[in-house]
């Protein structure tokens, strides 16, 4: 059975979306974004906002902030995954 966009698993769904993005990459545009990392400032709010998100204590404001980190989260988790196969592509071939 094959699944249309809106049944796709998220993270299936947004391999498939970015996947022209990793055929852009360049070994070099590649492993700036493996390295790339939140700023100790927007990492802090995001812990911050994870905790109380633990804690059940997110108000509905709070909830949407971190809710959109966290989108932001998975879309780089697989632009960095995409970069890294580039990378060791490279290595092995």
């Amino acid at each position: 059975m094959e699944l249309n966009a809106t049944e796709q698993k998220p993270s299936t769904f947004l391999d498939r979306l970015l996947a022209p993005f990793g055929d852009c990459l360049t070994p070099e545009v590649a492993e700036k974004l493996v390295h790339l990392r939140a700023d100790p400032e927007v990492q802090a709010r995001v812990d911050e906002l994870a905790d109380k998100c633990t804690e059940g204590a997110l108000t509905d404001e709070e909830r949407a902030e971190y809710e959109s980190y966290v989108h932001a989260i998975d879309v780089l988790a697989v632009l960095q995954a995409k970069a890294r196969r580039l990378l060791k592509s490279r290595s092995v071939g």
